[in-house]
């Protein structure tokens, strides 16, 4: 079973041991456009499953990022407050936010990278 997860608010999740890594996908970073802002949560602020765990500000809009799964945010990528346009030139190298998870099986309700590509198809 792959380690990639995706919502379908365009969110990705990335589970590396007992972490798990959130962005955005390439086609949220997209529509979006260019990127000129990101607010970041508070480290150890528990989260539950579609809770905003910041937002992403665009030229054009501003989107909350939500949690794709419940949990603890045990860090966040800070790197975004000085160059938020890193998500513009990598969406899924640049994590946003890492949670501790408190319950794995909510990742049986998200998509795998292959049921994305479906669900973008349909969307586009």
């Amino acid at each position: 079973m792959s380690n990639l997860y995706f919502t379908e608010d365009h969110e990705w999740l990335r589970v590396e041991g007992d972490k798990a890594y959130v962005g955005i996908t390439d086609f949220a970073q997209e529509q979006l456009g260019d990127i000129v802002y990101v607010e970041l949560p508070e480290e150890d602020d528990e989260v539950a499953a579609g809770d905003s765990v910041g937002v992403v500000e665009s030229v054009k809009s501003a989107s909350d990022v939500l949690a794709p799964a419940s949990g603890r945010v045990v860090e966040v990528n800070e790197d975004l407050e000085d160059s938020p346009e890193l998500i513009n030139e990598d969406a899924m190298g640049n994590w946003i936010v890492a949670l501790e998870l408190s319950d794995k099986e909510e990742l049986s309700a998200l998509m795998d990278e292959e049921d994305y590509k479906a669900f973008l198809g349909e969307e586009a």
